[in-house]
């Protein structure tokens, strides 16, 4: 695919041409993405990436690894190597996105009252650094940020402007905004800073021990791909033969536009991330580099 830049891309994404006439036609008899809801749930063991991160936090870093990180590095990788899990559809065309993002909550402390922040981790499909290095070096930036210097994020920043509206002008606002959106006119400033125009929105339900495995998509944005992670348990996970073994695991659930791909697609992207988290080493190999699964 040649990068120069056409009249039919977007500044955020690639309009895809080649497409056939099955999934040129879906977007305009299957019109909203939140009615285009497809539904993965697996349940993954843990004891690798638990070993993994434990190596990692040996040398003891003043800012440790957690299986997020590993998590967050697995669905990156999963997606350099899946392109279509990258395209979203807006205004009944198909765009792969310029880059891969991918965006999550951060809770400034564990406490009722207090306030969360949007974090955008951004990467790209031929970047030579690996996906671990480039998830921990950027996540541990938005924390410390968040958690010790009190930081906001920007698109919570814009939000407070214009919630500062009258209500029936924001009303106006916003219909404007889905109209520039939908013509790829809505300033990058906006779109850089928005979790529901990245790549994967991720939501970590384990870090409070809550237990979910399904969160619908937004007609807001260009988001096709949203993950939950459920909290770690000891769980059965059972063998070819039948039999059992009592393990470290979770449940994560995906939720994806079908009209990007088709459901052998989405299996088989699923194996890549079950694969990449049972054996993590492969996430300190460079983004660009293909691996066998």
């Amino acid at each position: 695919m040649s990068d120069k830049k056409r009249l039919s891309d977007r500044y955020d994404g690639r309009r895809i041409d080649k497409l056939d006439p099955m999934h040129i036609f879906m977007p305009y008899v299957l019109k909203k993405r939140t009615d285009n809801e497809a539904v993965m749930n697996e349940l993954i063991e843990m004891g690798p990436v638990l070993e993994y991160v434990a190596k990692k936090n040996a040398g003891e870093p003043e800012f440790k690894y957690t299986m997020f990180h590993v998590i967050c590095a697995a669905v990156a990788k999963t997606i350099a190597m899946r392109p279509k899990l990258n395209y979203y559809i807006i205004n009944r065309k198909y765009y792969e996105r310029s880059n891969i993002s991918l965006a999550f909550t951060v809770k400034k402390k564990f406490a009722d009252d207090s306030d969360e922040a949007l974090a955008i981790v951004k990467t790209y499909k031929d970047s030579e650094a690996s996906p671990i290095d480039e998830v921990y070096s950027q996540i541990k930036k938005v924390v410390c940020g968040v958690r010790h210097e009190n930081k906001d994020d920007g698109a919570t920043d814009i939000m407070g402007i214009l919630t500062k509206i009258p209500g029936f002008i924001l009303t106006a606002v916003v219909r404007l905004m889905y109209f520039l959106d939908a013509h790829g006119w809505l300033p990058k400033v906006l779109v850089d800073v928005d979790p529901y125009h990245c790549s994967a929105f991720l939501s970590n339900l384990g870090s409070i021990k809550m237990s979910a495995t399904y969160h619908h998509l937004a007609e807001w944005g260009t988001n096709s791909f949203f993950a939950i992670i459920g909290e770690m348990k000891k769980r059965p996970i059972y063998n070819a033969d039948g039999s059992f073994e009592i393990k470290d695991a979770l449940e994560m659930g995906l939720t994806v536009d079908e009209r990007i791909a088709d459901g052998y697609y989405f299996i088989k992207s699923m194996r890549l991330l079950k694969h990449l988290l049972a054996n993590p080493e492969l996430l300190e190999l460079p983004m660009n580099e293909k691996i066998e699964y």
